[in-house]
């Protein structure tokens, strides 16, 4: 029997393959972005008692209300956000579920759907799939910027999403307020949406505060803002994240999500929201968290031969290698891996068009004798 394949252009994801490298070649993984240390022992314990106690079975379909009011309560405590839980927060088994739903619920055959490369590998697959039309516009180097101007030039009638991600991953790059402006500007002549992935809203440094769309009144009337309990709280395994969105908007995102996985783990949600309300410190301290590491990362590899890029948000390092090698990025990840036995993450796979670069990415979210294991290689290459 022969397959006509809906996405015949989709392999493995990069992530993957490295990852299966590392492990195949005892390499330290710098490659795929999880933590390798343990969550707060408080929101285990919170997960347990709930499990013990019976929070066993299906949820309702758009999440417990105690998490929806706890996420709720918090945009509106640090953020200034008034966000509706019962009608505008949906909660996800993840984020790329999240991101699936809504370019799923508004984009139909035909639209074209912008998006900034480097881009997360998920939202190409997900626009095929809708039978949209992906326009890739490439960010400037060195500090991964949008051309603003250019999306001007590539907007009409039939663009009827714009995707932007801040903090960036892979870029590391943010949005500041003037960007969300100019993003605004740019889709007020046409009926077009905004799907905003700001998975790493915590992990932002030098005191930059995250600008999200939910802060900007005319982006917040037609945009999707998609998050993730997993990298905020070190749980990445546990696959729960949200989606916020108006109420119009959120009813086409619940027709997708509810015949997709309909509803996400009971227990871990109800252990999300315990936690979420009685420990705000963890994601307060948690720019400052991964900061520390991302210094000291960057200090300790400052002597080799990698030209560090500007790093302003995530748990992302970019590294221009060409003073060590002229292989392309894959060709050279791959050595790194099996000859160096550090695995790290190719850029070229994030973009449509990739520019003639030599960068890879590097994941410092890791413990520090892991980063420090890492480094006394990396230097002496």
């Amino acid at each position: 029997m022969q397959l006509h394949s809906k996405l015949p252009d989709v392999g493995t994801t990069i992530f993957t393959v490295m990852s299966k490298m590392a492990q195949e070649f005892g390499a330290i993984n710098l490659s795929q972005g999880y933590p390798d240390f343990e969550p707060d022992p408080v929101l285990i314990d919170r997960l347990m008692h709930h499990v013990h106690s019976g929070k066993n079975q299906y949820p309702p379909m758009t999440g417990i209300p105690e998490l929806r009011q706890a996420v709720s309560a918090k945009l509106k405590k640090y953020s200034a956000i008034e966000v509706d839980f019962d009608s505008e927060i949906t909660i996800t088994s993840g984020a790329t579920e999240a991101l699936f739903c809504a370019i799923s619920s508004v984009v139909c055959q035909g639209d074209k759907v912008i998006v900034f490369d480097p881009s997360y590998d998920s939202y190409g697959p997900a626009v095929t799939l809708a039978g949209g039309e992906m326009i890739h516009m490439p960010m400037t180097l060195p500090d991964y910027r949008i051309d603003w101007e250019a999306l001007n030039r590539h907007m009409d009638d039939s663009v009827r999403m714009v995707i932007v991600n801040s903090p960036s991953n892979p870029s590391s790059s943010v949005l500041h307020p003037d960007d969300l402006d100019l993003l605004a500007e740019a889709i007020r002549p046409y009926q077009c949406t905004v799907l905003s992935d700001e998975v790493y809203e915590h992990i932002i440094f030098d005191g930059a505060a995250h600008a999200s769309v939910l802060t900007h009144p005319e982006l917040r009337s037609r945009s999707f803002a998609v998050f993730s309990f997993g990298k905020t709280y070190h749980v990445t395994g546990w696959k729960i994240g949200y989606c916020i969105a108006p109420a119009e908007m959120t009813r086409e995102f619940r027709k997708i999500h509810q015949f997709n996985v309909f509803t996400t783990s009971t227990p871990m949600q109800w252990a999300l929201a315990d936690f979420l309300e009685s420990n705000p410190r963890n994601y307060l301290e948690l720019p400052n968290f991964y900061q520390a590491k991302r210094d000291l990362f960057r200090s300790l590899i400052a002597s080799s031969r990698f030209e560090l890029l500007p790093c302003a948000g995530t748990y992302f390092q970019l590294a221009d290698y060409s003073q060590i090698s002229d292989q392309k990025d894959v060709d050279f990840a791959a050595w790194m891996t099996r000859e160096k036995k550090v695995a790290v993450i190719p850029l070229t796979p994030f973009y449509r068009h990739a520019p003639d670069t030599r960068i890879v990415r590097f994941c410092f979210a890791k413990q520090d004798e892991t980063l420090k294991e890492a480094a006394e290689i990396i230097n002496a290459i």
